[in-house]
């Protein structure tokens, strides 16, 4: 799925196999890189085949699955379906430092605080850490889980890593030894796909889950503080064929964070709905919901800019960025603003890749877990062979007085 984000005054996006940055503020030629002509990965360079099912580097389709910011916005990071691991530098121009080779195809990236450190997130469960300062360095495996890894957030400090799997599980541990678990954060139903520490409160964690509920947590002690049901509040689009694409409890799939920490937006899967949240500064802090932004098309992903604006990527040919501005306590759209006119110029030749790369089933679907419930069966099988008893029974106890009659006779 395609993703956005901003470094610095430079506003990316990810479609398909392609990474591109447009600057908002200066008519300036954009950044593409493409990884269907990057690099390839040398043959003497370590693989471990088996690890995703037999596949190697050779069969990847190159397609961009995440890409990070640094905190200061100077860096970069992707990683591809091929397994590559791309880092750039932004200012003054973009260059590209090195290209590095994961094991496994990586599910999230981050930025440490220190931004010595880029870790990465792969689906078997293990988190690796590459040197920033050292960049044609090997990965060092850090830690892992018994489960696929979908999320990833660091405590502003750098002191806690926050990971977040298919088996509901939230884990904090100490990032110089991750074997030390602080706490794990228990609750959810689903699988936990969003994850974000507000950086006005460093000690609270938002975590969004396909159960359909963004929780807020005190993550060093585990306890939960808030939880919110945002099924209730979903608007879908009116056509029959979106609305069987929309599950029962839609997924959250993105939280995100204005940089003056006052607002909390949350995005659900094809939801057409964003919901934001604001805290409550009377009496004791919280998390309260705000307002609903209904948005005309359906959402691909969003992102707060440096000024604060929530730019919007959607599903629609026509007005495929929109960004939305605080004002009286509203969230308003600001069609004219200069920065969007000179964005969509230049994103417009992208759009056909974009759009084609859309033509894919929900990237949530699949990480639902299938209940059987064998014990229902069984007892309605066993109710049958009983039936089936009595009947046959019946039928022979009536055979046998009729036999008895007859020899009477």
């Amino acid at each position: 799925m395609p993703a956005v984000g901003f470094c610095g005054e430079w506003f990316i996006f990810t479609c398909d196999k392609k990474l591109v940055a447009i600057h908002t503020k200066q008519a300036r030629e954009s950044f593409v890189f493409d990884c269907s002509t990057a690099q390839k990965k040398p043959n003497n360079t370590k693989d471990v085949s088996n690890a995703d099912g037999g596949a190697s580097e050779e069969t990847g389709t190159d397609k961009v699955l995440a890409f990070a910011v640094s905190p200061s916005g100077k860096l970069v990071a992707l990683t591809d379906d091929s397994k590559r691991l791309v880092l750039f530098h932004c200012e003054p121009s973009w260059q590209c430092i090195s290209i590095r080779w994961v094991v496994r195809r990586c599910t999230s990236l981050m930025f440490n605080q220190a931004e010595d450190q880029l870790l990465a997130t792969d689906k078997s469960g293990d988190v690796y850490s590459f040197s920033v300062g050292e960049p044609q360095r090997e990965g060092e495996l850090k830690m892992g889980h018994l489960s696929m890894l979908l999320a990833m957030s660091m405590s502003p400090d750098d002191k806690f890593i926050i990971t977040a799997d298919r088996d509901e599980k939230i884990r904090v541990s100490h990032l110089r030894s991750p074997y030390n678990i602080q706490s794990f954060c228990l609750g959810h139903q689903q699988f936990v796909s969003a994850l974000l520490v507000p950086p006005a409160h460093p000690h609270w964690l938002l975590s969004g889950s396909g159960d359909g509920t963004m929780k807020l947590w005190d993550y060093e002690s585990g306890r939960k503080l808030q939880s919110w049901d945002l099924k209730e509040h979903e608007e879908t689009s009116s056509s029959e064929a979106d609305k069987q694409k929309v599950t029962t409890k839609p997924t959250v799939c993105r939280i995100s964070c204005s940089p003056d920490a006052r607002h909390v937006a949350v995005q659900c899967e094809r939801a057409y709905t964003v919901h934001f949240f604001t805290v409550d500064q009377d009496g004791e802090e919280k998390l309260v919901p705000h307002r609903k932004l209904s948005l005309p098309h359906c959402p691909l992903d969003m992102t707060f800019d440096p000024e604060g604006q929530l730019w919007v990527l959607m599903d629609s040919s026509d007005a495929p960025l929109q960004i939305y501005t605080h004002r009286r306590d509203s969230w308003e759209s600001d069609d004219v603003s200069p920065e969007l006119i000179r964005v969509i110029e230049a994103f417009k030749a992208h759009w056909e890749t974009l759009e084609a790369s859309l033509r894919t089933d929900s990237r949530f679907e699949h990480l639902y877990k299938v209940n059987f419930d064998n014990v229902a069966a069984y007892l309605q099988k066993k109710q049958q062979r009983l039936e089936e008893q009595l009947k046959r029974g019946g039928t022979q106890k009536a055979n046998s007085n009729k036999k008895a009659r007859k020899e009477k006779l």
